[in-house]
C-alpha cells in the first residue's frame, strides 16, 4: 500500500513511523526526505523570522519558488498515496493533509501517541480508524490489503443541504 504519513517535523516519532511501515511492505512518502536527494520543505529556508511574519508576508511566502515547490512534492505525494496516517501530535498542515484525504475518499487513520492525553476532536469520526498502538495500526494497514480492495465510501445525503 502507498501511504503517506502526515505529521509534524517536532513529532519525533515521524522517523520511526516511516521506517515501521516500511519494514511492513509498504511504499512510503516522507515529508522530511521527499526524495532520496531533497531535504523536506521548511519555512526557515525562506525567511529565519517566518514566525513573526504578518498575514501579507505569509501570503506572500506561499508564492516563493521553495513553498511552490514544496507544496507540489506534497500534493503530487498525497494524490499517489492510498491512505494518509496522521501521526499525533502535529499541527494545521497535517489535519489539512488528513481532511484533504477524507474528502477524496481515501483511507485514514489517526495514531496517537499512548503515553500523551487526548485532546477529544469531534471532526476524527471522518477517518477510518484511530489507534494508540502502532502494533494495532499497521494490523489494520496490512488486513486492507490482505482483505480489503479500496471501494470508494456511500455518501450519505445530507438533506437540505444537498445542492440541485
Amino acid at each position: 500500500m502507498k501511504i503517506y504519513v502526515a505529521s509534524s517535523w517536532r513529532n519525533s516519532r515521524q522517523p520511526r513511523i516511516v521506517i515501521e511501515l516500511r519494514h511492513d511492505g509498504h511504499d512510503v512518502y516522507d515529508f522530511r526526505n521527499p526524495t532520496p536527494d531533497t531535504y523536506g520543505f521548511s519555512w526557515s529556508e525562506i525567511d529565519t523570522k517566518w514566525k513573526s511574519w504578518t498575514p501579507e508576508e505569509y501570503f506572500n511566502g506561499l508564492k516563493h519558488p521553495l513553498a511552490e515547490q514544496g507544496y507540489k512534492l506534497d500534493m503530487d505525494a498525497m494524490e499517489w498515496a492510498d491512505a494518509c496516517v496522521l501521526v499525533m501530535p502535529c499541527g494545521r498542515s497535517a489535519h489539512l493533509e488528513l481532511g484533504w484525504f477524507a474528502g477524496q475518499g481515501k483511507r485514514c487513520c489517526i495514531l496517537h501517541d499512548s503515553l500523551d492525553t487526548v485532546e477529544p476532536e469531534l471532526m476524527a469520526k471522518m477517518c477510518d480508524e484511530q489507534f494508540s498502538s502502532l502494533v494495532q495500526m499497521k494490523q489494520w494497514l496490512n488486513s486492507i490489503i490482505i482483505s480489503e480492495p479500496y471501494q470508494e465510501p456511500e455518501r450519505p445525503s445530507l438533506g437540505q443541504f444537498d445542492r440541485p
